[in-house]
């Protein structure tokens, strides 16, 4: 959850945040002392979840996250309970000028799985934010999770089934405009583009995506904002193309978020999030079981408390259920996903 932080806490908070890099119109009053230093965070977090297939997606979905991140609800292997260690070092640089404040920011953050471990896996991101005032912001972003371990799927090979590793290879470039329209009101339209490759023999499901929509702030109080947005995202699968090979996963992708971030102390924060994704996949194949007239609802819950320790330090307790349902022609799934995680940060 990616927004502005109240008068008091927007920037030490912000360097602490799960789900973003930097906080964009808080750049125009940070102290500037700030722009002096390289700002270096590091953090780790252990989650127990109860699916680890799903484990990654559920963490990635947020307003600035991977919402649509690709799942294999029908793994043969990896529904089952683990322990995830997720860590993530942070590097920001903020640079002045007479055109407003310019920060960079360099992220890893890892999934690191101990029951199993073929699910590890690692996000880079890097990010520009260009404050030219304090009412006005625009962020780009490039996103990038290598070589993604999704699970395994039967496929069939001369007459032969075999179950086969699936994995995906996602880069994605992301831009944010942020206008602050009053003293309680803010407005953000973001847009994205991407690919997903996968490895073979799962290259028809490679696919083009674009995603736009908008995201509404109210800032409640000096302690209370909420957050409200809506993502469109068409997703175009290589498999259209082979309507032969009976596997065409292009979608339409609907996610709706709400978020409520207050303070409730003086060091302890609390985030609640709720997620609503719908996929309309729009497969022509009669013959394509897994996505002719098929969709898919994912509702998605989740809560974090944040403890400041001292100005370098916080420790966060973090709550998330997600429930999923897969419809087609000739197959329904349903599953769903908890994780319970604790966390510490610390900047250097």
């Amino acid at each position: 959850m990616t927004h502005i932080k109240s008068a008091t806490c927007r920037f030490r908070n912000s360097l602490f945040s799960v789900g973003a890099l930097v906080v964009g119109l808080s750049l125009a009053n940070v102290p500037s002392t700030a722009f002096a230093e390289l700002s270096v965070t590091g953090s780790g977090a252990l989650f127990y979840t109860d699916n680890a297939n799903l484990f990654s997606a559920t963490r990635r979905s947020s307003l600035d996250g991977d919402p649509s991140q690709p799942v294999l609800d029908t793994s043969s292997f990896g529904h089952a309970k683990d322990m995830v260690f997720e860590p993530a070092v942070r590097v920001m640089k903020f640079i002045p000028s007479s055109w407003g404040q310019t920060a960079f920011t360099a992220k890893v953050r890892g999934f690191i799985y101990s029951v199993n471990p073929e699910f590890s896996q690692a996000g880079i991101y890097l990010e520009g934010v260009h404050a030219f005032n304090s009412d006005t912001a625009i962020r780009l972003r490039f996103f990038s999770s290598p070589d993604q371990l999704l699970g395994q799927a039967e496929v069939e090979h001369d007459g032969i089934h075999r179950a086969q590793d699936a994995r995906v290879t996602s880069n994605i470039g992301a831009v944010r405009f942020d206008k602050r329209l009053s003293e309680h009101f803010e407005v953000q339209l973001y847009g994205r583009a991407g690919i997903r490759r996968f490895n073979q023999p799962f290259t028809d499901r490679d696919t083009l995506f674009w995603t736009i929509g908008p995201h509404f702030v109210w800032h409640m109080t000096h302690h209370a904002r909420m957050v409200l947005g809506y993502h469109y995202e068409r997703g175009l699968a290589e498999g259209r193309h082979h309507p032969d090979l009976h596997d065409d996963s292009s979608y339409v992708h609907h996610f709706a978020s709400v978020a409520l971030e207050a303070d409730l102390m003086e060091n302890l924060e609390l985030e609640l999030d709720f997620h609503y994704e719908r996929n309309n996949y729009t497969s022509g194949i009669p013959e394509d079981e897994h996505h002719f007239l098929g969709g898919e609802n994912i509702f998605l819950g989740s809560g974090r408390l944040l403890y400041q320790l001292t100005d370098n330090s916080a420790l966060t307790l973090t709550v998330q259920r997600a429930n999923r349902s897969l419809h087609a022609e000739h197959v329904g799934v349903q599953a769903h996903n908890t994780n319970v995680g604790l966390g510490v940060f610390y900047r250097f």
